[in-house]
C-alpha cells in the first residue's frame, strides 16, 4: 500500500466517523471505538482469534497503531496472550504481574471477508449506541407531548417520527375512527420508554387521560403556571370525557378559565381530540356534591354516601334517568372514574318503592319476632329502629320517647326482643356446630354467629379456612366472560353488607390467629383484593338498579 493510499485511508476514517457521528447525534469517540474494535477483529482473523491484539486510533492524525500484548501472570493459562513472571524477566529484569509486552504489529490489508466483518461491527455497535442515546435523552420526558410526522400506520399501529427517535402509538392507544397517513404532524403524549433487546421503545399515547391534561395545560395559561389543578380526567377516548379543575385563587373561576372566551381554549382542545365533547366540573372535597356536578347535565335530587364500601347512591327525577345513565352507561361511568366513587342511580319511584318494601320487611320482623301488633311494629321502624338487637339493647329512654310507650313497654319490647335473639343464637350455634365449623372460628375478630353458620355451609370450617380466603370470596365479585357478559360470583357473606375493608380486616385477623403472620405485621400485610374497580364497571339500566 502506498503512502498517499494509507493517508486517504486515514483521512476518510476519520470523516466516516465525523458524519456518523453527527448523523445519529452520538459522541464521535463511540464511532471510534467501534472502528477500532473493528480493526481488532479483522486483526485477529490474521494473525490468530486467540492472540490479544488490539487497535488504537489517533483522533486528530487517523494515525492506527496496532498492537499485540502478552501480559505477565502468576500461572499462565493461556500460553498466545501471558507470560510466567521467570520468563518475562529474561526478557526485562524490572517486570512484574501485570507488567504488559507490548509488539508492534505492521498494519494489515482489508480483504472482503474484513471488510465486511469490520463493517457488521460498526453498524452493531453505532446502533446500540444510538439506542442508548435515544433511551437517555426521552427516559427523563415520560409525561410530556411530544409533536412528531406519521412515518407509517402498521396494523392500527402508527408510526411516529420524532427527529432523532421513532416512537409507537398503539392501537389500543390511538383514538378510535382517526384517520391518520404518512407525512401528517400528530401530537402524542409519552406514555413509557423502555429499554428492550431491539433497542429502546418509545410508547406514545392520544387516548390516555393525562393527554387531555396536557394539552390544557398548553391551552390554558392558569394550568401551566399552576394557579388551576386539574385534579382528574375520565374519558371515552374520541367520543367523551369529563375533567375535574380546582383554583388555588378564589378570585378565578376554574370553569371558565378553561373554557376561554366564547369558548376558543377548550375548542383548541376539542379539536385536536377530533370532536370529544368535553365536560369541565369544579371540584369540590365534598363528595356528594361533586358527583351531582360530574354527573350533569342531569339533575339530581338525593345522594345517599356509603363510605366504608366507597359506593354513593343516587336518585334522579323519572325523566332523568336515561341522562343521568348516559348511551351505554356513559355518563355514569365517567363520573365513576372522575371521581372515585362506585355510582348507583334509581329515579325516586324505584327508590320510594325499595323503602317502602324495606319498611315492611322490618315491620314484618318485628311483628314476628316481638309478637306485636303492626301498628307497634310500623311506628318502631318509623322511629329508626332497623334491628332486634338495637330494640333490645338501646337505652331504655330511646324506646320510651316513642309516643304512647311507657316504661313497662319498653321493657317488656327489650325483653321479648332479647329472648328472641338467645334463641335464635342457640338455633345458629347448633348449626354452626352440625356444620363443623371450630369454636375458635368464631373468636376471629368481626365474626358473628351467622357468618359462621354461612361459613360452614360453604365448607369453611376452621380459622386457616378463613386465613386462606381473599375480600372477593366474602363479598362476592362481577366479571365480563367471553361473551362480553357480566357474570357475579355470590360471596360467602355477601349478605351481611361487608365492606372490602371490613372483609380484609377480617381475614387479617384470622391469619395473625393462624400464626400465618405477626401481630406487629398487620398494618405492613397486603390482602390482594381482586374486586372490580368502579372504572371497570358497565353501567346499564339494568346493572345499576340490581340490589
Amino acid at each position: 500500500m502506498s503512502t498517499a493510499g494509507i493517508s486517504a485511508n486515514k483521512l476518510e476514517l476519520l470523516q466516516i466517523a465525523n458524519a456518523v457521528a453527527q448523523e445519529k447525534s452520538i459522541d464521535k469517540s463511540i464511532v471510534l471505538g467501534a472502528i477500532e474494535e473493528a480493526i481488532q477483529k479483522a486483526a485477529r482473523l490474521r494473525y490468530g482469534s486467540e492472540l490479544d491484539i488490539r487497535a488504537k486510533l489517533d483522533p486528530v492524525t487517523g494515525e492506527m497503531d496496532l498492537t499485540r500484548v502478552v501480559t505477565v501472570v502468576e500461572e499462565v493459562e493461556n500460553e498466545s496472550t501471558e507470560i510466567d513472571l521467570g520468563s518475562a524477566k529474561l526478557d526485562n529484569p524490572d517486570a512484574e504481574i501485570g507488567y504488559e509486552f507490548v509488539t508492534q504489529l505492521p498494519p494489515i490489508e482489508f480483504g472482503r471477508v474484513q471488510s465486511q466483518m469490520a463493517k457488521q461491527v460498526i453498524v452493531q455497535k453505532v446502533r446500540e449506541a444510538e439506542r442508548e442515546r435515544q433511551y437517555e435523552e426521552y427516559k427523563d420526558r415520560v409525561g410530556e407531548i411530544i409533536n412528531g410526522i406519521v412515518k407509517r400506520v402498521e396494523y392500527g399501529h402508527i408510526i411516529v417520527d420524532l427527529g432523532r427517535a421513532e416512537g409507537v402509538i398503539r392501537r389500543e392507544e390511538a383514538l378510535p375512527r382517526e384517520n391518520v397517513k404518512g407525512g401528517d404532524r400528530i401530537r402524542a403524549y409519552i406514555l413509557e420508554v423502555r429499554q428492550e433487546p431491539r433497542g429502546s421503545q418509545i410508547f406514545l399515547s392520544r387516548a390516555h387521560p393525562q393527554f387531555m391534561a396536557q394539552l390544557f395545560a398548553q391551552e390554558v395559561p392558569e394550568v401551566y403556571e399552576g394557579v388551576i389543578q386539574i385534579v382528574s380526567v375520565a374519558r371515552d377516548p374520541g367520543s367523551r370525557a369529563k375533567i375535574a379543575v380546582y383554583s388555588n385563587d378564589g378570585s378565578i373561576d376554574p370553569v371558565g378559565a378553561c373554557v376561554g372566551m366564547r369558548g376558543s381554549r377548550v375548542q383548541a382542545v376539542v379539536n385536536e381530540l377530533q370532536g370529544e365533547r368535553i365536560d369541565i366540573i369544579p371540584w369540590t372535597d365534598d363528595a356528594a356534591a361533586f358527583i351531582v356536578n360530574a354527573l350533569q347535565p342531569a339533575e339530581v335530587t338525593k345522594v345517599v354516601i356509603d363510605e366504608d364500601d366507597n359506593r354513593i347512591e343516587v336518585v334522579v327525577p323519572d325523566e332523568q334517568l336515561s341522562l343521568a345513565i348516559g348511551r351505554r352507561g356513559q355518563n355514569v361511568r365517567l363520573a365513576s372514574q372522575l371521581s372515585g366513587w362506585a355510582i348507583d342511580i334509581m329515579t325516586e319511584d324505584q327508590e320510594s318503592e325499595r323503602r317502602q318494601k324495606e319498611f315492611q320487611e322490618r315491620s314484618a320482623l318485628f311483628m314476628e319476632a316481638l309478637d306485636v301488633d303492626e301498628m307497634i311494629a310500623q311506628l318502631l321502624v318509623s322511629e329508626g329502629f332497623q334491628t332486634l338487637e338495637e330494640v333490645g339493647y338501646v337505652a331504655q329512654d330511646e324506646i320510651t320517647a316513642i309516643e304512647g310507650f311507657d316504661e313497662d313497654t319498653a321493657v317488656e319490647l327489650q325483653t321479648r326482643a332479647r329472648e328472641f335473639l338467645e334463641r335464635q343464637a342457640q338455633e345458629q350455634d347448633e348449626k354452626r356446630k352440625a356444620a363443623g365449623v371450630k369454636d375458635d372460628v368464631l373468636e376471629i375478630e368481626g365474626v358473628t354467629l351467622p357468618m359462621a353458620v354461612a361459613f360452614g355451609e360453604n365448607d369453611v370450617k376452621t380459622v386457616e379456612d378463613v386465613a386462606g380466603l381473599i375480600p372477593d370470596d366474602l363479598r362476592g365479585y362481577t366479571e365480563v366472560n367471553k361473551a362480553g357478559e357480566k357474570v357475579h360470583e355470590d360471596g360467602i357473606l355477601e349478605g351481611f353488607g361487608l365492606s372490602v375493608t371490613a372483609a380484609t380486616d377480617m381475614i387479617m385477623k384470622a391469619r395473625v390467629k393462624a400464626g400465618w403472620i405477626d401481630e406487629a405485621e398487620l398494618e405492613e400485610e397486603e390482602v390482594e383484593v381482586t374486586t372490580e374497580t368502579p372504572a371497570e364497571e358497565e353501567y346499564t339500566a339494568a346493572s345499576v338498579f340490581e340490589s
